[in-house]
């Protein structure tokens, strides 16, 4: 990060240059989306872009890293060049002394006066998509929400747990249908999920007034499905869902026991796909691990791009805190605000729930808040964060995704149908608690502490081989049967 902001000029026209340079690359729609703010300064052998946050950094350097060296080769008439995406905050906030670079001579004024990357403040340019079919008039919203103002990816708190799939969402509002198709977000809850689905819903809206997204959640999905049945309407209701430019399923593992339901948003799947429109779903769970998703639909779903989110990890939790909290009274210092990002373990919503819950007890109590009056307005909440799992809980975790009966770890049967979930067991265990080797085997019924050992050990193998077992009627990968009963754990 830059100690401070940049002073650039143009006296040379050179920002002119680079701009004319990236557009005859990637086109002035795309070169306006995300280059606006974008400060091209030539340093020796070097070509400095200064950006405004460490996303646009992140972002433009992995996809435009080669076509920025490319430009300014051009720009600069030098055969070897080098590129350094560099971080100037004062981007952000507008007090930069910009080179020209967005001042265009195509008679149209500078698109946005902030930045607009991971931004969506303001209109974002509109230029028209491919002309639609002959036979087909351009698509309307056979949805439209009400009474719901959607959540944008200029509000999404990026870090660790979650920049591939920030990415892949903004991927999907800049080309939607010509890159991940289709999108596919799965976590836990409180991770983000809806939050980027609504995101890439308002992305869409407002970079393609004409394309028509529809987003439905799938309990909603079903009920229309449901009613247009009843009352012989299926026409009506597949043109709803078939016609709209892009479909944002929100829940799909709502389907998971409704065949009929599965089968009517398969067809409207390949539908959607095969003309190009673009589908984003968000579930609960790898589609791999939806074992009531009918398997045609997982393959569909697998052909795509498919992205985990995670509980954001301590730096992204006081980002998240931060921007909670940002413009409320009575202010939260940082001090607290650091306390409660490694105190609180949680989703995105107990951290939300959190800030309010200290505000208003502060505002209570009349008091200042500190780090005390956190603990007295929170102690439940933080007792319940700082709970440590238990040789019980992955006990419990390996039966519930197993389907294996309470106790059956405990067995002194040998069959692998045991054998291999108490070793998948004790491997987690080692992992996740602070249970000895003894404390194990006592645990789970063996002799002696070697088993744990031996177990442990083999499990270790069988991941770094990429092995699959064969548990009850499937066969399983290694890492992501553990990587299911760790999500089970964090129900």
């Amino acid at each position: 990060m830059l100690a401070g902001p940049l002073k650039t000029t143009d006296s040379d026209g050179f920002a002119a240059r680079m701009q004319a340079a990236l557009i005859a690359r990637i086109g002035a729609q795309r070169y306006h989306l995300w280059f606006p703010l974008a400060t091209f300064i030539p340093m020796g052998p070097e070509l400095v872009v200064a950006v405004p946050n460490a996303n646009a950094q992140d972002w433009l350097s992995r996809t435009f890293g080669d076509t920025v060296r490319d430009a300014g080769r051009e720009a600069t008439d030098r055969p070897a060049l080098a590129v350094k995406f560099v971080v100037d905050e004062a981007l952000f906030n507008g007090t930069a002394t910009l080179a020209p670079a967005a001042e265009v001579k195509s008679g149209k004024p500078p698109l946005m006066g902030a930045a607009t990357l991971f931004e969506e403040a303001r209109p974002l340019p509109t230029l028209p998509r491919q002309a639609p079919r002959p036979d087909k008039p351009a698509a309307k919203p056979p949805l439209k929400p009400r009474g719901r103002r959607f959540k944008t990816l200029a509000d999404f708190v990026v870090g660790a747990s979650n920049r591939v799939v920030h990415a892949s969402a903004l991927s999907v509002v800049e080309e939607p249908g010509l890159g991940c198709n289709p999108l596919v977000i799965y976590g836990p809850v409180g991770t983000g999920k809806t939050h980027l689905l609504e995101g890439i819903y308002a992305g869409l809206k407002r970079q393609w007034p004409d394309l028509g997204p529809t987003y439905v959640a799938a309990e909603e999905f079903t009920t229309r499905f449901v009613q247009a049945s009843r009352f012989n309407k299926q026409g009506t209701f597949r043109k709803q869902f078939r016609d709209c430019g892009a479909l944002l399923l929100d829940d799909l593992h709502f389907l998971a026991t409704k065949k009929l339901t599965q089968e009517e948003f398969l067809h409207t799947f390949d539908a959607l796909v095969a003309e190009g429109q673009q589908v984003v779903v968000t579930m609960d769970c790898h589609p791999r691990h939806a074992d009531e998703l009918m398997p045609e639909l997982v393959d569909r779903l697998l052909g795509g791009a498919v992205w985990g989110l995670l509980p954001p990890d301590e730096p992204t939790r006081l980002d998240i805190l931060r921007n909670k909290s940002t413009g409320l009274t009575p202010l939260i210092p940082e001090d607290v605000l650091k306390f409660l990002a490694k105190s609180l373990t949680g989703n995105v919503r107990e951290l939300e729930g959190a800030v309010h819950s200290v505000r208003h007890y502060a505002k209570v109590q009349s008091k200042p808040v500190t780090i005390a009056l956190a603990r007295e307005a929170l102690g439940e909440l933080l007792r319940h964060s700082v709970r440590a799992v238990t040789l019980a809980d992955v006990d419990a975790a390996v039966c519930t995704v197993l389907h294996l009966t309470a106790g059956t770890l405990q067995s002194k049967a040998r069959s692998w149908a045991v054998s291999h979930p108490r070793m998948l067991a004790i491997f987690l265990a080692r992992k996740l608690t602070n249970a000895t080797f003894g404390e194990i085997a006592k645990h789970f019924h063996v002799k002696t502490h070697s088993t744990p050992v031996a177990a442990e050990k083999k499990v270790r193998e069988w991941v770094s081989k990429d092995a699959k077992l064969a548990l009850g009627d499937r066969e399983w990968n290694v890492k992501d049967l553990l990587d299911r009963v760790e999500r089970e754990l964090q129900r």
